[in-house]
């Protein structure tokens, strides 16, 4: 099988660094090294911390590596374009391509880039929560919402139903950008912007509702309820059978699904969280660096 045997990938995320070898065939994570990054942090930082979490992995030399990152990013050429967005905006121009090939030691051979979100449905595609559906639709949400929408695979710029550049977060909803009512961002700040001073997160928010709490059942189900409406046209016109969610928000599955759920209406679409966890994004990428050779 095209792909049978482990391949050095790297995920780029909000909070960390992951380098890992991921075999697209058996959906398997064999080796992992993971380092804290932060979004707001110098382009020195942040790239300094890739190379290094590349390095510690030890990959054969000679390698293709497959790349997960975040937009707005130049993916064919690896050039950084976060401008704007709140995250990695001293990255802006950077040829990050050019760092890895340079600083990786034992030395790629190339680096090939790719969306977060399309590298996490991807993998979900291949061995996870959208194996066998022709049109398949994925969001990740943590510090942003991401999203993908594949047909057998390949993913979908265009086309019925896909939003512009496939980036469900460019559309608004009550006319405000989405993630101004679903980003950990938007639901601390809708809880009260003391309790995100004191350290809160999400998942404390989810917590808090699962003990009670009607206001943190309230937040929780208003920003997911909401996810759900403006997906729900995007989802029909695609013809998605299955909407699969990641990121870390998807840990609270038992109080997202019945928000969304709703939100959705009588959207003909099958709910799934996410069944690779953590490795869908690093098997996703795996699986476009051996499409690519």
């Amino acid at each position: 099988m095209r792909g049978a045997r482990p391949r050095p990938v790297l995920e780029l995320g909000g909070t960390h660094v992951t380098a890992a070898l991921a075999n697209p065939a058996t959906a398997t994570v064999t080796r992992r090294v993971r380092r804290r990054v932060h979004a707001r942090s110098s382009a020195e930082h942040v790239l300094g911390a890739l190379v290094r979490c590349a390095g510690e992995l030890d990959a054969p030399a000679g390698q293709v590596w497959g790349v997960a990152v975040p937009g707005p990013f130049d993916y064919d050429k690896g050039i950084a374009r976060f401008e704007g967005v709140g995250k990695f905006d001293d990255l802006y121009g950077i040829d990050v391509r050019a760092v890895l090939l340079d600083g990786v030691w034992p030395r790629p051979a190339d680096t090939v880039f790719l969306n977060d979100a399309h590298a996490f449905l991807l993998g979900e595609w291949r061995a996870g929560a959208a194996r066998g559906h022709h049109r398949s639709v994925g969001i990740t949400l943590g510090t942003g919402v991401g999203s993908a929408f594949l047909i057998d695979g390949d993913a979908q710029h265009r086309g019925p139903g896909v939003p512009s550049q496939g980036r469900i977060d460019l559309v608004q909803a009550n006319g405000r950008p989405l993630e101004d009512t679903v980003s950990r961002r938007a639901i601390l700040a809708r809880y009260g912007g003391e309790h995100a001073a004191r350290g809160l997160d999400v998942s404390e928010v989810a917590d808090r509702a699962r003990a009670g709490e009607r206001y943190a059942r309230h937040v929780l189900d208003e920003a997911f309820t909401t996810l759900g409406a403006v997906l729900a046209p995007h989802l029909r016109a695609f013809d998605a059978t299955v909407l699969v969610v990641g990121g870390a928000m998807a840990d609270s599955w038992d109080l997202l699904r019945p928000a969304l759920r709703a939100g959705l209406g009588d959207t003909p679409v099958t709910l799934r969280p996410a069944g690779l966890g953590g490795n869908a994004a690093l098997v996703g990428a795996a699986a476009h660096a051996a499409a690519v050779l």
